[in-house]
């Protein structure tokens, strides 16, 4: 089962987001970003060739120590740039995990960065979330769903994929310890949903889990007698 995830990272250190700053092109595309050295990263970015921004464009840029126009990728111009890092954002890269799998090109806006991965289980973004924050960049969850692979086993007693997801994040979660060590709010806001879906999800896996046990216990009584 792996998670598929929508967000959006802001913080003021984050590579590129100078560049929609000060030149034409509100959003840059990111196709792809290299190690270079502990304090500088190489990024193949691509923008609208109609902007016609050059090379000294983007190397009069204070991040960007050397750029080179590799060519054109249908109406846009590919450029390599080698940009130098703020260290806590070196250290968000140079200790990124290795569980997470870009689903595409990372979009660069004056807000921060828009990303679209995928993850190996929830616990792995969870991570990966709290290391950003831990280095001064905000993650903002936009969605996140569940996928199930080919061979994974049918949901347990009855419930649905949706149901068996809330309920197993409540579970993780503390929702069901006393006191209560997270809410309906927190639940949902992971999810992706509102509360009120949140709640109905909860409710309806209960009573299917409750159902499942209870019918289970009645054959055991019927098979004993």
């Amino acid at each position: 089962m792996t998670i598929t995830t929508e967000f959006r990272l802001s913080s003021p250190s984050l590579p590129l987001v100078s560049l929609t700053e000060a030149l034409p092109p509100d959003n840059v595309e990111c196709v792809h970003g290299l190690c270079f050295e502990q304090d500088a990263r190489m990024f193949i970015v691509k923008i609208d060739s109609g902007l016609e921004i050059a090379e000294a464009d983007l190397e009069a840029l204070d991040e960007v120590s050397a750029a080179t126009t590799i060519g054109y990728a249908g109406e846009q111009t590919v450029h390599n740039l080698t940009v130098e890092l703020d260290d806590s954002i070196s250290q968000v890269f140079n200790t990124g995990s290795s569980v997470a799998a870009k689903l595409e090109p990372t979009i660069v806006t004056p807000d921060g960065w828009y990303e679209k991965k995928v993850y190996k289980d929830r616990d792995s973004f969870a991570e990966s979330r709290t290391r950003c924050e831990n280095h001064g960049i905000s993650l903002d969850l936009i969605s996140m769903t569940t996928t199930s692979s080919a061979s994974d086993d049918a949901f347990p007693f009855g419930l649905t994929e949706r149901q068996y997801e809330a309920l197993t994040l409540a579970l993780s979660r503390g929702y069901y310890e006393s006191p209560r060590q997270t809410s309906t709010e927190d639940l949902a806001a992971e999810l992706g949903i509102s509360q009120p879906s949140l709640s109905r999800l909860l409710r309806r896996g209960e009573r299917q889990l409750l159902s499942s046990a209870l019918q289970s216990q009645e054959h055991l009584n019927t098979v004993s007698s």
